[in-house]
């Protein structure tokens, strides 16, 4: 089986433009495969340079197959199976700012450079005032960030096509212009200058984003299929399915640097990304939740499993869109579009996408993603979201401990002790008023929606006596 590496594929060196601050499987199974679509289609000839956020990563591995990989992607499009394999090109070459230190700095300082890409984790868009902007390179992600814009800026001498886009993937509200504030907040402790500042805030562009593609990465159970597939014997194959959608929010010049339309990609430009996140909270999301703690109830494994049991299929389906899309204030038809091909996904016979992992923290879960529904329901209609309900009392009646089958709560130990401790099987209503007054587990004052707390306590009560699948029947039909 051959390597793969620039000798043995026909690949074209590109000049890099894209500072890309993460290897994992994420940005090469999604921002990269979109990157490599632009390029081939003649839009674009974007060079990406790999860099670890931290000192351990895989910059070693991609640069021995030349930044070389396939994406496999495989789902159900229209109804029917799809897969996709391709090789991508764009990245030109890894490195370790930690041991390479010389080599990124000539690449930050490079008037080539356009973008900086990121996906560093959730706890990467951090301000720790006590970073060194002098280290090589500093710790945290933003003050790397804000020793990078110094030194172009001096460089350039303020130069305003100096400037770069920074487009962040890390999966936080508004990312990128968090770490817009704390790149202005590590200049101004360090007193970098107003004229620094100013440059920034006019000549520099930070997009806040919504990414969405399920990536499990490696398919390690099926590699040596893969290879024989791909004639190639690579190591760094990512898996990920078909659908895939990319939100960017900020400056619309980044649809220049960016043509993703232009080559029929899923993205979005937007002035706002709040509508956009608000759907697929409440509707990829919030379906996920209140699927999970049912679901493992009638001892389904996966959201395969669970959808494609027929009462979990109808309840989600009616929840959705009887509860959920109707106070979206969007255009419902675009809504259930939507809603449609979220439901596509999660039949995907390639993706196991286990219940217990969407189990974790479930409680504050719930109150994000379904919560929102309720409250929204009760404004628009004076009267309680039945299903989104039911959804909060299987929650805690799996939590309780006395549900039909045994499961431990990956969830906070406080709220979880609360919940099992004060459970009565006499008083299960009152249990769950207790439950849902105990401000220290929620962050919501329930009692504001009249009625709400005794509808959950009722259908606690029946889930207990009459069983999940049986009370599900009756709540459907």
């Amino acid at each position: 089986m051959k390597a793969i590496n620039s000798t043995t594929t026909n690949r074209k060196p590109l000049p890099i433009t894209i500072l890309q601050f993460g290897e994992g499987n994420f940005l090469r199974g999604f921002a990269d495969w979109m990157i490599d679509k632009i390029n081939s289609d003649g839009l674009t000839a974007h060079g990406v340079a790999v860099v670890q956020p931290i000192e351990q990563g895989i910059s070693d591995l991609l640069n021995q197959q030349d930044g070389l990989y396939h994406v496999t992607l495989q789902g159900i499009k229209n109804g029917q199976p799809v897969k996709e394999n391709r090789l991508i090109s764009c990245i030109q070459t890894a490195l370790n700012p930690y041991k390479e230190y010389n080599a990124y700095e000539n690449l930050i300082l490079s008037p080539d450079l356009k973008l900086i890409l990121s996906n560093t984790t959730e706890a990467g868009i951090r301000y720790d005032d006590q970073d060194d902007l002098s280290a090589c390179p500093p710790k945290t992600f933003p003050a790397k960030v804000t020793a990078l814009l110094y030194k172009r800026f001096k460089k350039f001498g303020g130069n305003a096509n100096s400037g770069l886009s920074i487009i962040c993937c890390e999966l936080i509200e508004d990312n990128g212009s968090t770490l817009r504030s704390y790149v202005l907040a590590h200049a101004k402790r360090e007193n970098l200058g107003a004229s620094f500042i100013q440059w920034v805030t006019n000549c520099c562009y930070f997009y806040d984003t919504l990414v969405d593609r399920i990536v499990p990465g490696f398919p390690s159970d099926s590699i040596h299929e893969i290879k024989e597939e791909l004639g190639y014997d690579d190591n760094l194959v990512v898996k990920g399915e078909y659908f895939h959608l990319w939100a960017i929010a900020g400056d619309p010049q980044i649809k220049e640097l960016l043509p993703f339309h232009r080559a029929g990609l899923n993205v979005v430009f937007t002035d706002d990304i709040h509508p956009i996140r608000t759907r697929k909270v409440r509707i990829l999301n919030g379906s996920h939740t209140a699927m999970a703690s049912l679901a493992l109830q009638l001892n389904c494994l996966s959201v395969r499993e669970a959808i494609s049991h027929p009462l979990i299929r109808s309840y989600i389906r009616k929840m959705v869109f009887g509860e959920i899309i109707p106070v979206i204030p969007e255009n419902q038809e675009q809504l259930c579009d939507y809603a449609s091909q979220i439901l596509e996904r999660f039949y995907n016979p390639y993706i196991n996408h286990y219940l217990k992992d969407i189990a974790l923290n479930s409680l504050s879960k719930w109150e994000t993603r379904n919560y929102p529904t309720v409250k929204d329901y009760y404004d628009k209609y004076k009267k309680i979201a039945p299903l989104s309900a039911f959804s909060l009392a299987s929650l805690l009646v799996l939590y309780s401990g006395k549900s039909r089958i045994s499961f431990q709560p990956n969830d906070a130990a406080d709220a979880v002790h609360f919940i099992r401790s004060t459970f009565n099987p006499d008083t299960p209503g009152l249990w769950i008023k207790n439950i849902l007054e105990k401000r220290s587990v929620w962050s919501n004052d329930f009692t504001a929606i009249p009625g709400f707390i005794e509808q959950v306590g009722t259908a606690a009560a029946n889930i207990l006596t009459h069983g999940p699948e049986q009370e599900l029947y009756r709540i459907i039909e």
